[in-house]
């Protein structure tokens, strides 16, 4: 993987001074493909909205918190960008939580990490339109030959695949939620453009995003509350700590350094880690088509990493 060594900003929670882009890369890819687990203890008498602002509103907490204590400046933004870090929070942290989540309900896991990996198009689209980004043919013709590999890996999902009105309304769901997706990666860009730190878009974003929530929760009449046992506290602090906090910020990192068209190939990597994982937990039973379909991924990802041609 070929990638540029140079760091925007420096690792909050260690010792050490920075990170190279692959290490972010890969932070980003084993946390987001493990996260899996900690939502699968969040499925319960919770509804998935009011948990999912439970998991902004902690990160966004843990997050004020840590910057108060070592870098209350940083708290500070203006009006303008105020306005620009509260829609990033509504793209990346809340309205496509909201489109995927109704279309889980519809689609099995295999359909929504296929459909989710079409970000890697909607930025390389959404980077030209709204940034003037130029159009990386490597990284277009690699998202192509991983989107090939995903269909590969979960083949089995898609060949059952029934086109009922339920399934297009989930299709259409997750398109949405991945395009808002895109749309908040392309504002994250122009906040590091200037220079407002990652730690701080993220604290005001997740607050926005989990305020929407909540509020989207109360107005579909869902009741704000919390399930006290301990595999759900314990998965959410997993999911809010590592998944958002340590995830979205190394993960905006990459969009700041590498840009967010190469930055998003991640999803089609994190759910290759999700089916490893699940290889050794649940049984997962690789196919002569999986194991295509991951080489095929894997390839893909070289490609898209590396320099275009002069």
């Amino acid at each position: 993987m070929r990638l540029e060594r140079l760091c925007y900003s420096a690792w909050p929670f260690a010792p050490w001074p920075a990170m190279s882009n692959t290490a972010l890369y890969i932070l980003t890819v084993l946390i987001w493909g493990s996260t899996w687990i900690g939502i699968s203890y969040q499925l319960g008498e919770v509804p998935p909205l009011v948990s999912i602002g439970h998991r902004f509103m902690l990160s966004a907490v843990i997050i004020f918190a840590y910057l108060s204590l070592r870098k209350p400046a940083q708290l500070q933004l203006g009006l303008r960008d105020h306005g620009f870090v509260a829609l990033q929070g509504m793209f990346l942290f809340c309205l496509n939580y909201v489109c995927i989540y109704h279309g889980a309900g519809l689609l099995t896991s295999g359909l929504i990490a296929v459909v989710f990996s079409t970000m890697v198009f909607f930025n390389v689209l959404n980077g030209a339109l709204f940034r003037r980004a130029r159009v990386s043919a490597n990284v277009l013709v690699g998202a192509g030959i991983g989107l090939t590999g995903m269909v590969g890996l979960f083949w089995p999902e898609l060949q059952a695949l029934d086109m009922s009105d339920g399934v297009m309304r989930g299709l259409l769901a997750c398109l949405a939620g991945t395009y808002l997706a895109s749309l908040g990666n392309i504002v994250a860009s122009r906040n590091s453009a200037r220079r407002i730190p990652v730690l701080t878009c993220s604290a005001w974003g997740m607050l926005y995003g989990a305020l929407v929530l909540y509020a989207t929760a109360l107005i579909l009449g869902q009741p704000i509350l919390v399930d006290w046992r301990a595999p759900y506290l314990l998965s959410l602090g997993f999911l809010a700590l590592f998944g958002s906090v340590v995830g979205f910020w190394a993960y905006l990192n990459l969009v700041a350094n590498i840009g967010a068209d190469r930055a998003s190939y991640v999803s089609l990597i994190f759910p290759v880690v999700a089916l490893l994982i699940s290889s050794v937990f649940e049984d997962y039973q690789w196919t002569v088509y999986a194991a295509l379909g991951l080489m095929l991924v894997l390839f893909g990802n070289w490609l898209a990493m590396r320099r275009d041609s002069a």
